[in-house]
C-alpha cells in the first residue's frame, strides 16, 4: 500500500512539474525576451531613441511603414512593470503603479487606463514574442514621439514625471450616439470601416456646414434626413461591442481622413446624389467614402 501511495505521489508530482513547465514556456513564448527573433522578410531594422539615448538595439523593425517594438522590453524600459499572460485569449496585461495596459495578439488597438488607442498595424506574435506598434505604446506611457525622417528613426521624449496616460473619461452622450450610428450604419464591417463612419460624423461636427455636436449631426434634417438609421429607427438599437470600440478610437482623435463627409453602400443605396456630386476618397468593405 505504501509503495502504491508513493508511486501515485511521484506520478502527481511529475505531472505538476510538467504542467508548470508548460505554463512558464507559454508565458515566455508570448511576452519574453526578443533577442533571437527572426523577423519577416518585409521587415527593416530601425532605431529608437529615448531622451537622446539609443535603446532596444537590434530589436525594433519597420513593417509596412509601421515601427514595431517588443512589448516586454519596451515597457520595462519606461517603468517597473508587472506582466501577466492569458493563453486562452492571447492577451498580455502590463501593470505599473499608474497604468494598466492590455494588449491582445492580432488586435488593432491597445487599451491603456481605459483609453482605446488604434495601432494601425496588427499586434504581432513574432517567434513567440509580442511586438506592438510603438506610437500607441508611447501614448500609453505619456511619452512624446516624433519620427526623424532623415535618420529613419523614432525619437521619444519623457514628458516630466508622468509615466502613464490619465484614466479615460469619455463624454457619455458622445459615446452613446457615436457608437449607435456606427453600429447602425456599419454593423459587420471591419473595424477600419467602422472607424471611417465615425470619422465622417466627427468631421461634420468640426465643419461649419453642419451642427457642432454628434447628436446634432446624426439628427440633422436641414437637407432631409442625413442617416437612414434615423428614419428606420435602428439608431436606437444597442451598439455592437466593436462599434463601441470604434467610437472610442475616434473620440481619441484617430482619423483615416479629416476630409471625408459622406459615405454610401452602393449595393443598397436608393439615391446616387453622393456619388454624382462628391469627390470619391476610398472604399472600405461595403462602403464608399466621399469628401
Amino acid at each position: 500500500m505504501r509503495t502504491q501511495h508513493k508511486r501515485r505521489t511521484d506520478r502527481l508530482r511529475r505531472m505538476l512539474i510538467a504542467l508548470m513547465a508548460c505554463v512558464l514556456l507559454a508565458c515566455g513564448m508570448t511576452i519574453g525576451s526578443s533577442a533571437d527573433v527572426v523577423f519577416p522578410s518585409n521587415a527593416t531594422p530601425t532605431k529608437v531613441y529615448l531622451d537622446g539615448r539609443e535603446v532596444l538595439d537590434g530589436e525594433c523593425v519597420i513593417i509596412d511603414s509601421i515601427t514595431y517594438v517588443p512589448l516586454r522590453n519596451f515597457c520595462n524600459l519606461l517603468d517597473q512593470c508587472r506582466f501577466t499572460w492569458n493563453g486562452k485569449t492571447g492577451t498580455a496585461t502590463v501593470k505599473t503603479d499608474d497604468l494598466t495596459l492590455t494588449v491582445q495578439n492580432n488586435a488593432l488597438y491597445i487599451i491603456a487606463n481605459g483609453h482605446y488607442f488604434y495601432t494601425v498595424g496588427k499586434v504581432m506574435n513574432l517567434d513567440g514574442h509580442m511586438y506592438v506598434p510603438i506610437r500607441p505604446l508611447a501614448r500609453a506611457f505619456a511619452e512624446e514621439l516624433s519620427w526623424n525622417a532623415s535618420a529613419r528613426c523614432v525619437e521619444l521624449t519623457t514628458e516630466g514625471e508622468r509615466r502613464a496616460v490619465p484614466m479615460a473619461d469619455y463624454d457619455k452622450d458622445d459615446l452613446y450616439w457615436l457608437s449607435r450610428i456606427i453600429s447602425a450604419e456599419a454593423k459587420g464591417e471591419p473595424l477600419k470601416g467602422q472607424i471611417a463612419v465615425g470619422n465622417v460624423v466627427l468631421n461634420r461636427v468640426r465643419s461649419s456646414s453642419y451642427p457642432n455636436t454628434i447628436y446634432g449631426v446624426i439628427f440633422d434634417r436641414k437637407h432631409g434626413t442625413q442617416f437612414s438609421p434615423v428614419s428606420f429607427g435602428t439608431i436606437y438599437n444597442p451598439p455592437t461591442a466593436s462599434a463601441v470600440i470604434a467610437a472610442k478610437i475616434c473620440l481619441e482623435g484617430y482619423t483615416l481622413s479629416e476630409d471625408i463627409l459622406f459615405f454610401m453602400n452602393p449595393r443598397i443605396a436608393t439615391n446616387n446624389w453622393i456619388s454624382k456630386n462628391r469627390p470619391y476618397a476610398f472604399t472600405i468593405g461595403n462602403h464608399k467614402f466621399y469628401r
